[in-house]
C-alpha cells in the first residue's frame, strides 16, 4: 500500500469513529468483543443478602470483568429502588441492581408504579435463597411464637378488643417480605387483610418502629431481626426457609434497556455478580463477608448484629438457640442463583393470591418477558461453571404446612388456599 492510500484509509477510519462517538455513549464504541460501556449505577437496600453486590465492587470483580465504574448506591427504601429504575441513570436515578424478585414483575407489568405505567426490567440471577425472618414484639414473648401462628391469633384478638391497633409490617406491597408474612398469618387463621393491617416500612427502620409500638410482628431480612433482638426489643419466631427451605429471594435485576443496549457490559456484571457470589458462599470467608457487609458504607451496622446469623447460629431471643442452621442464607449452593422460572411463576401466583396482578394475568408472556435465564447460562459458561441446572422449573414445591405448588397447575395451588383475596 502506497503511502496516499494508507492515509485515505486512515482518515475513513478516523471518519467512522468520530461518527460512532457522536451516535453513542462515551465508551459504547469501545472493541466489540469488551464491555460496551465501563459501568453502571447498581442500587441496593441495606441487607445483608446484597452482599455480592458489596463483594463485586470491594474485590474487584467488576473491574475483573472491565466494569471499573460500577457504582454501588444505597437506596432508602424499595420504593425509591423502584422510582430510581423508572428513571434511570440517564435521569439521575439507576440502572438497576439488587432487588426483592417480584418486583421486576411489578414495575414491568405498571402494577406498582407511577399512574401504572410499565418500565420493563429484566432479572439475570437470582442473589440468594432463605435468609429472611418473621419476628414479633417483646409483648408476646410468652407465647414463643415459631412456624404455627395460631396462637398468635389469639393474642391479635384479644388486643383488638382492648381498643388497640395490630400491624404486620413488610417492606414493599407484593414484595417476597409481604407475601412471607401474608403466607405465615394466613397459615395460622389469621387474615392479613381483616385481622391484622398490613404496612410498608423501610428495612432499616423496622426496629425503630418496633421499638415504639408501631408493628407487632415485622418480616425483613438481616441484620435487623438480630439487631432487634439484640436490643430485646422483640424475637424471631421462625427464619423464612421454615416455610418454605431454600425459598428464593432477591434477585439482580437491569433495566431492559441496558441489557439491550449494551449486552457485553450486561454479560460483565453478571459473571462479576456471580463470581461475588461465589466467594460469599464459601464458610471460610463469612467472618469477612460480614465486616464488609457491617461497614458504614454499605449496611451500617454493629458487626455482632451481622455475624452470627451469617455464619448459621440463630439465637432466636425466645430460648431456642440453633447451631449450623440448615436455613442460612445461601449465595450459590444449591442453585442459589439460578433464575428459575418456575419460581418467578409462584411469586405471580401469590400476588394474583392477594390481588396485586389481576388473574387475568399472562404469566407466561410476563416471565418469557423479564427472566433472562438464557444469559445466566451463558455467564455462567464463559465462568467455567459445571453445576448448571438441566432445566428451567424446580418442580413442585413442598411448604410448612403441606401445601404443594406445582408450576404446571398453579390454579389448583391457589384452589387450595384458605385465605385468599383474588383481584
Amino acid at each position: 500500500m502506497d503511502r496516499r492510500s494508507f492515509l485515505k484509509r486512515a482518515a475513513a477510519t478516523s471518519a467512522v469513529l468520530a461518527a460512532a462517538r457522536q451516535l453513542l455513549p462515551s465508551g459504547a464504541y469501545a472493541a466489540a468483543a469488551g464491555p460496551e460501556v465501563s459501568g453502571a449505577k447498581l442500587g441496593y437496600i441495606a441487607l445483608t443478602d446484597a452482599g455480592p453486590l458489596f463483594v463485586a465492587k470491594e474485590k474487584g470483580f467488576f473491574e475483573k470483568h472491565g466494569m471499573p465504574d460500577v457504582e454501588v448506591l444505597k437506596q432508602s427504601s424499595w420504593g425509591t429502588t423502584r422510582d430510581n429504575i423508572v428513571l434511570g441513570s440517564a435521569g439521575n436515578g439507576i440502572d438497576g441492581g439488587h432487588i426483592l424478585t417480584p418486583m421486576p414483575y411489578l414495575i414491568t407489568s405498571g402494577a406498582m408504579t407511577q399512574n401504572n405505567q410499565p418500565t420493563p426490567v429484566m432479572i439475570l440471577a437470582r442473589l440468594n435463597v432463605a435468609g429472611q425472618c418473621i419476628s414479633v414484639g417483646q409483648e408476646y414473648a410468652d407465647l414463643k411464637l415459631g412456624v404455627d401462628a395460631t396462637p398468635f391469633k389469639a393474642a391479635l384478638e384479644a388486643k383488638k378488643a382492648s381498643g388497640k391497633e395490630v400491624k404486620a409490617a413488610m417492606t414493599f406491597p407484593g414484595g417476597t417480605h409481604d407475601l412471607w408474612i401474608r403466607y405465615w398469618l394466613a397459615a395460622g387463621g389469621i387474615d392479613p387483610n381483616s385481622d391484622i393491617s398490613t404496612i410498608v416500612v423501610p428495612p432499616a427502620q423496622m426496629v425503630a418502629n418496633m421499638k415504639v409500638g408501631t408493628m407487632d410482628c415485622f418480616c425483613v431480612c438481616e441484620p435487623w431481626n438480630e439487631q432487634l433482638k439484640n436490643q430485646q426489643i422483640g424475637y424471631t419466631a421462625l427464619t423464612t426457609g421454615e416455610l418454605w427451605d431454600k425459598h428464593p429471594e432477591k434477585a439482580f435485576a437491569l433495566r431492559a434497556d441496558y441489557v439491550e443496549n449494551y449486552p457485553n457490559a450486561t454479560k460483565a456484571l453478571l459473571m462479576a455478580v456471580m463470581e461475588a457470589q461465589q466467594w460469599c458462599e464459601d464458610m471460610a470467608n463469612k467472618e469477612e463477608l460480614a465486616q464488609i457487609c457491617a461497614k458504614r458504607n454499605w449496611i451500617n451496622a454493629p458487626f455482632k448484629d451481622v455475624v452470627d446469623r451469617m455464619k448459621g447460629t440463630f439465637d432466636y431471643g425466645n430460648g431456642k438457640v440453633v447451631e449450623n442452621s440448615p436455613f442460612i442464607m445461601h449465595y450459590w449452593a444449591n442453585h442459589a442463583s439460578y433464575p428459575f422460572r418456575s419460581h418467578d411463576l409462584w411469586f405471580l401466583t401469590e400476588d394474583i393470591r392477594w390481588g396485586y396482578l389481576p388473574e387475568s394475568t399472562d404469566t407466561k408472556a410476563l416471565i418469557d418477558k423479564v427472566n433472562r435465564e438464557d444469559l445466566w447460562r451463558e455467564a455462567a459458561g464463559e465462568l467455567g461453571v459445571t453445576d448448571i441446572p438441566t432445566s428451567t422449573s424446580r418442580g413442585k414445591e413442598t411448604f410448612f404446612d403441606g401445601k404443594v405448588f406445582d408450576p404446571e397447575n398453579p390454579g389448583a395451588y391457589l384452589e387450595s388456599l384458605s385465605i385468599k383475596r383474588m383481584a
